[in-house]
């Protein structure tokens, strides 16, 4: 069977492979952290298609997986914070309007503030109270002035202390299963101060943990 999907292949077996190192890990009484460089380890599948192909839209080589009903993630269960392109006229992705995959572009985020990010972010995750859920997290979301060293850096982005405490009252909901965290690119970053600031950002995050 063809695809149009480079090295997709090869995308299907290391997401399987990851699929069963999460899998040992949950078993375990564990909480899964996956650390990589691009967004791609969402599913261990490709750069910038992450969210579509999780919520079922892409070749049914990276779509349909054993043992699972399609999509991965309802489109009603997917919930993008910080997204700063969709106002741009060549937005490469304008058919996520179509969907309902629930949306917090970076422009209202920051109108309407944490309190109400937090609100909307519960309100959907209560419409179906029995779903878990991961946090997958592209650092590319902090502002370009605050977080250079990553694939796509832009400007504005989401508040360090807003991202903080989101991320930690979502880690301590007991529906939480994993966590991903990408587009770092240690290369941009020699002296190290950013790879300082994720981990403190992390730690805030995971402290509030029970």
């Amino acid at each position: 069977m063809g695809t149009r999907i480079r090295n997709g292949y090869g995308i299907r077996d290391l997401s399987l492979q990851l699929a069963a190192e999460v899998a040992k890990v949950q078993e375990s009484g564990d909480f899964p952290l996956i650390i990589g460089g691009d967004c791609s380890i969402l599913l261990g599948a490709v750069a910038g298609m992450d969210l579509a192909l999780a919520t079922g839209r892409g070749e049914a080589l990276l779509t349909d997986w054993p043992d699972i009903e399609s999509p991965l993630v309802p489109e009603q269960q997917a919930f993008q914070l910080g997204e700063r392109e969709n106002q741009d006229p060549d937005f490469a992705w304008p058919d996520i309007n179509q969907t309902a995959i629930s949306q917090i572009d970076v422009f209202t985020a920051n109108t309407i503030g944490e309190k109400e990010i937090l609100y909307k972010i519960k309100q959907m995750l209560a419409a179906q109270p029995a779903w878990r859920f991961w946090i997958h997290l592209d650092v590319d979301v902090l502002d370009q002035t605050i977080m250079p060293a990553v694939d796509s850096p832009g400007s504005p982005g989401i508040d360090p202390s807003w991202l903080k405490n989101i991320g930690a009252q979502l880690l301590n909901n007991p529906l939480c299963c994993g966590m991903t965290v990408s587009v770092f690119d240690p290369d941009l970053d020699p002296g190290g101060c950013y790879a300082e600031l994720i981990i403190e950002i992390l730690e805030a995050m995971f402290l509030s943990r029970n």
